[in-house]
């Protein structure tokens, strides 16, 4: 319910799409500002409060990281932030996008190849299970994998 001096945490929450728990987490971490009290000790919100937890989910839903949403923020609350420094930590960030979409597609491929090689049998080895508990890192082709191959 909306009080007469700001908004509770339940309409915030509505209002910005955040859950509840989540509001009370940023506010502890430092993400959210604490917001002002009554006497009962009930939060009070303002309009300001929805419009930056729309900014920290849609920040969230491009991939930022809670650090970086608060260093983009720590630019916005002092407002001396440039462009050129939003736009160097945005370029930053589609580089670590790009770098986790090449990771996953390696995964992919991985993956495939011990899919491949499963036979779908009853048969007491299982090669997904065996490259499972091979000690190497996956890189491109594990050297079982590759070996399999020859």
């Amino acid at each position: 319910m909306k009080t007469a001096r700001g908004l509770s945490i339940g309409v915030l929450s509505e209002r910005s799409g955040v859950n509840i728990e989540t509001i009370r987490y940023y506010e502890k971490i430092g993400v959210m500002p604490s917001p002002a009290r009554r006497a009962s000790g009930y939060r009070v919100y303002e309009a300001e409060h929805v419009r930056r937890l729309h900014f920290i989910r849609r920040g969230r839903e491009l991939g930022f990281s809670l650090d970086e949403l608060r260093g983009l923020l720590h630019l916005v609350d002092g407002h001396s932030y440039t462009c050129a420094e939003v736009h160097a930590l945005a370029v930053g960030h589609l580089r670590d996008i790009r770098r986790k979409i090449a990771d996953l597609r390696r995964l992919e491929r991985v993956m495939s190849e011990m899919a491949a090689r499963c036979t779908t049998e009853q048969i007491p080895e299982c090669p997904i299970i065996d490259a499972l508990f091979e000690m190497r890192p996956i890189g491109g082709r594990t050297a079982s994998l590759a070996a399999d191959r020859s």
